[in-house]
């Protein structure tokens, strides 16, 4: 299944989709988005894009939890995977939690 998400196509499929947003979901709380937005996480001092690694912290977060692996999005590459994770994973800016 392809679907076009903005500019990119995002090649993930909708059971893969399902998968991440029921992995994350639980692990982006306002708490955890409170923290982000103030800095207060490692090594904040040398981040260029703070919803970038706030996206990519939670997913490695879920992945070191047992939620998901990287198995699940094997078929996708870091563009693809950074595709799905916007579609999960509200900007710490633009509202969300």
């Amino acid at each position: 299944m392809v679907r076009q998400v903005g500019c990119v196509t995002m090649k993930a499929t909708s059971d893969q989709l399902e998968a991440v947003r029921q992995a994350l979901t639980p692990l982006d709380t306002p708490e955890r988005r409170a923290r982000y937005r103030s800095g207060d996480f490692p090594n904040a001092d040398r981040v260029r894009d703070l919803d970038t690694r706030y996206r990519w912290d939670t997913y490695y977060l879920a992945v070191d939890s047992g939620a998901l692996t990287y198995d699940t999005l094997r078929n996708l590459n870091d563009a693809q995977t950074e595709t799905v994770l916007r579609k999960v994973v509200p900007t710490l800016s633009g509202g969300g939690k």
